[in-house]
């Protein structure tokens, strides 16, 4: 487990988390960050986002040599509201598929192997917020967030 202090969502963007869809930004071996849509579960009461990744995926192996990524998820009514979560990524075993379980019932998805290959491994990915960075402005000469 990492040690960090507990860093919270705040409630004004905490919704977000609920989006089907977050961009999940990892650094590539030439050191330039690798971004990929990807789905996430977040654990509330442990203050972490969870993946489940397949172990063959490019960004499973960015992160594995550097852990520090970033979740990052646009509001689907408002692209100036925004959150960004600044990690440290924790790989874990997953041999029970606890992980995917809270995953799996946020996608309606009761099986992830549907989507594997033969012979294809996942571990879950937990997610330490470091820093949560949020964005509910409107463009200048915008009266509110809602466009025109």
């Amino acid at each position: 487990m990492i040690d960090t202090d507990k860093v919270l969502v705040p409630e004004s963007h905490r919704d977000l988390l609920d989006v089907q869809t977050g961009a999940f930004a990892t650094i590539g071996k030439d050191g330039l960050p690798q971004v990929t849509a990807i789905w996430f579960f977040y654990d509330e009461p442990a203050g972490l986002v969870k993946l489940w990744l397949l172990d063959s995926r490019q960004k499973a192996r960015n992160l594995r040599a550097n852990p520090n990524v970033t979740l990052y998820v646009m509001d689907p009514k408002n692209a100036f509201r925004t959150i960004e979560i600044r990690c440290r990524a924790e790989v874990v075993e997953d041999p029970e598929r606890t992980a995917m379980k809270g995953i799996a019932a946020k996608y309606d998805v009761s099986d992830f192997s549907i989507f594997d290959q033969p012979g294809d491994t996942r571990s879950a990915i937990f997610l330490h917020p470091i820093r949560v960075v949020v964005l509910d402005q409107p463009p200048i000469g915008w009266d509110s967030v809602v466009p025109k």
